[in-house]
């Protein structure tokens, strides 16, 4: 069962896991370091525990123990109890979620087994805010996708803001990032995949005409900005459009993602 200590002082050297939220880059360099990642919330935590991550310690309030204690009595890990403001202070943010977890990271699957016996994959070019790459994990868990594959520069799933969008999907939807970006999606094609990259080409189709009949489709995406680079729009073998109003070219690539992952699972 987790040891509970009680802490009084925000500066106790043993809540480094927890220091400066806020702080991307430094949580990125901390994070990446030491193999770890945080999870916030009663359900995120829960989840993550469950999916099997190993805790390293536990943050929370007073009133969120009898909440997570049976998450508690599995793991020897220990639990860090202080007051939300003092908690506010070594985060550098309002915990109004009550409890943090930090855990341990695992090794990233391969290619291979994250596409082992999938039928509909989200392929991910350079997505670099947390929020819709959260967003986008969580759409694909919810319309039935098997698995997402991210770009060498796409943001981190297991970043607290990722998570938190997601809900915990990124502990049960199957991911790990692409060891090639050039060749990527010709790969995909060569494994059985017919890649549909959703853009703005005029060539595009309606996404409905683009996967309908399809067996094996994984759909692509670009970044918030420029959407997909030149070479992944012209190596996918559909290019898709989610037709609109006029005066409006576009959604956001998390919206986007919901309507096109929709339509893909009804294919």
């Amino acid at each position: 069962m987790a040891t509970l200590h009680e802490i009084s002082d925000p500066a106790d050297p043993r809540l480094t896991d927890y220091r400066d939220l806020r702080d991307v880059q430094m949580r990125k360099h901390l994070e990446a370091e030491n193999g770890l990642f945080l999870a916030e919330g009663e359900k995120v935590v829960r989840r993550a525990v469950e999916a099997g991550f190993t805790p390293r310690s536990f943050l929370m309030a007073p009133r969120w123990l009898d909440g997570l204690a049976d998450v508690l009595a599995t793991t020897e890990a220990p639990c860090f109890v202080m007051s939300e403001a003092l908690a506010e202070e070594v985060t550098g943010f309002h915990v109004h979620r009550g409890a943090l977890a930090s855990l341990e990271r695992l090794p990233l699957p391969s290619v291979d087994e994250v596409l082992d016996g999938a039928r509909s994959v989200l392929v991910l070019e350079d997505i670099i805010d947390h929020t819709n790459v959260g967003a986008i994990l969580r759409s694909g868990a919810a319309l039935g996708f098997d698995a997402v594959l991210l770009a060498p520069r796409c943001a981190d799933p297991l970043y607290r803001r990722s998570i938190k969008v997601a809900m915990g999907a990124v502990f049960t939807m199957p991911w790990t990032r692409l060891p090639d970006w050039y060749d990527a999606l010709p790969s995909l094609s060569a494994r059985g995949f017919t890649t549909v990259a959703l853009t703005l080409t005029e060539d595009a189709t309606p996404v409905e005409d683009a996967v309908a009949g399809l067996d094996r489709v994984a759909l692509v995406l670009g970044s918030e900005g420029h959407g997909l680079s030149p070479r992944w729009e012209q190596s996918a073998d559909r290019r898709a459009i989610i037709p609109m109003r006029e005066g409006i070219d576009s959604l956001n690539v998390a919206a986007a993602t919901a309507v096109a992952c929709y339509v893909t699972a009804r294919r």
